[in-house]
């Protein structure tokens, strides 16, 4: 196991002067109805295509579908990281995960002077709260916070009913009901729902052959019926996570606040599927994206323009009327939930990337990939190629891999791929899942929406490589990425406060 050195203390402390903090907002002493409320509804490990409304066949969201009838829906939006902690760091701060220090990775901490969004609501008078998972896994009070980054905590409330293995035990429309219980008459909210679901384990019960067929399994998955029956647990939790936020909204009208608020339903990162999280691949990063903003004329409308995590941070506080800090690197969309224009930009780039997330790998090192997705591409960087992209093998019995690639969570579906990795049809799924890759994927997503061919050696793709490259080595130098400097292994000096450490035999060279 490493040692976290004095290096990481330093480096902590020469970044943090990069970072340009919040100027003094004063405090509201007469909050108003007329403030706008923020809901923000954030599913864990849910892929973009995942919904009634985005035309899923066996994922049934009514709620959200309303929301999206009611509002927005993007179709390209991209999270901060394809996992869950730097994702949901890089959307409460503002910036990229590889501008934010420890709480750019995973299981680390969160200094507190990184602010968040949720920071400049409290400060000018918002009530601000969450339940279920806010910022994490990770130590917020590690990083000097008094609270999680995502507010003021409301998870008293448990389901009474039994419920299925891997639906959290937090009734989150309770929570919500105890936050608004306890707000004072017109005073502005925000609010941070995060569902644990669909993230894993599940129920793993057994399915009928009719709902099995029901399942379209993507194409970086064997048709199997294990694919088949995980994908349906991963939709019951999706849908145990719409069946809240109708409740939540059920609320939101009873307190005549509904057309007040600015609702955000979202996810962390992609399902928790081999060769989705934790991939820079699109089902690993593009995300659900709905919002509602009732002063909008229009309707049910679809954005195929692209957006980003950051993005959203700074329409939060574009929305409720305040000036965007500089340390927002984001664009506000507020002027299209407005009116003013009708549509983003499809050929603007946005940025996603990951470092560390499970221990994976000897000496607890990760896996960096930076990911840029504009237009009809999605480029992949993965800087350190030479390393396993799912964790290395770990374990063999009898001659058979029986464990190890720790980056992928264990599934039905995962040890299906371990199992019969030598079958024939099987071993090229096991294979995408868990084989090096070169340091450079381009990908055209319109034709080939599952990443399987890699357009980075073909030559008549040469020039788009060469000037995706170019804007993305750009914006990685242009904001500070430690990995342009030759400082890239001060992540493997970040300490892994929360998740279990794995031993693993050095390489061999």
């Amino acid at each position: 196991m490493r040692i976290v050195s004095i290096l990481t203390l330093i480096v902590t402390f020469l970044m943090a002067p990069l970072q340009v903090t919040f100027a003094e907002v004063p405090n509201s002493s007469e909050p108003s109805s007329k403030r706008p409320n923020i809901l923000i509804a954030i599913t864990d490990e849910h892929s973009f295509q995942h919904l009634s409304v985005q035309g899923s066949p066996f994922v049934k969201t009514p709620n959200v579908d309303r929301i999206a009838a009611e509002g927005f829906r993007f179709v390209n939006a991209y999270a901060g990281s394809p996992g869950c902690s730097p994702s949901r760091a890089a959307l409460l701060t503002g910036q990229h995960h590889w501008m934010i220090g420890a709480a750019g990775t995973h299981g680390s901490s969160f200094p507190a002077h990184y602010e968040t969004f949720v920071d400049v609501l409290e400060r000018d008078g918002y009530k601000v709260g969450f339940t279920g998972k806010g910022w994490g896994p990770g130590s917020w009070y590690m990083g000097g916070r008094t609270k999680n980054p995502a507010g003021v905590e409301y998870n008293d409330e448990k389901l009474k009913e039994k419920h299925p293995v891997g639906i959290a035990s937090w009734d989150y429309a309770a929570n919500f009901n105890v936050f608004m219980d306890e707000r004072k008459q017109e005073e502005p909210f925000y609010f941070w729902y995060g569902a644990k679901e669909p993230h894993l384990r599940y129920e793993e019960g057994p399915r009928t052959q009719e709902e099995l067929a029901t399942v379209v399994v993507p194409g970086f998955m064997p048709d199997t019926d294990a694919s088949r029956s995980m994908l349906l647990d991963y939709a019951d939790e999706i849908n145990h996570f719409d069946t809240h936020l109708g409740k939540i909204l059920a609320r939101l009208e009873a307190e005549g606040e509904l057309d007040n608020t600015l609702i955000i339903i979202t996810a962390d990162n992609g399902m928790p599927m081999p060769r989705a999280k934790g991939n820079g691949y699109d089902y690993g990063v593009h995300v659900p994206l709905i919002m509602r903003w009732a002063s909008s004329l229009k309707k049910n409308k679809v954005i195929k323009g692209t957006v980003g995590f950051v993005d959203v941070s700074a329409s939060i506080l574009d929305a409720a009327g305040m000036s965007i800090p500089d340390q927002f690197v984001g664009t506000s969309i507020m002027g299209l939930l407005n009116g003013e224009i009708d549509e983003l930009d499809y050929e603007r780039a946005v940025y996603s990337g990951r470092e560390r997330h499970s221990s994976s790998r000897y000496n607890n090192v990760g896996y960096p990939q930076r990911i840029m997705r504009s237009g009809d591409f999605l480029l992949i960087w993965n800087p350190k190629a030479d390393r396993h992209p799912a964790g290395a093998p770990l374990k063999i019995e009898d001659g058979k891999l029986v464990d190890g690639f720790h980056d992928i969570d264990d599934s039905v579906s995962k040890r299906e791929l371990l199992a019969k990795r030598e079958d024939p049809y099987i071993s090229r799924y096991f294979h995408l899942a868990v084989d090096k890759r070169p340091e450079w994927e381009l990908f055209n997503i319109k034709e080939d929406p599952y990443n399987l061919t890699n357009l980075a050696g073909d030559p008549t793709h040469a020039d788009t490589l060469a000037h995706y490259k170019k804007m993305l080595i750009e914006t990685l130098t242009k904001t500070g990425d430690s990995r342009m400097t030759g400082n890239g292994d001060l992540w493997e000096d970040f300490p892994r406060v929360q998740g279990s450490l794995r031993y693993y035999p050095k390489p061999k060279k």
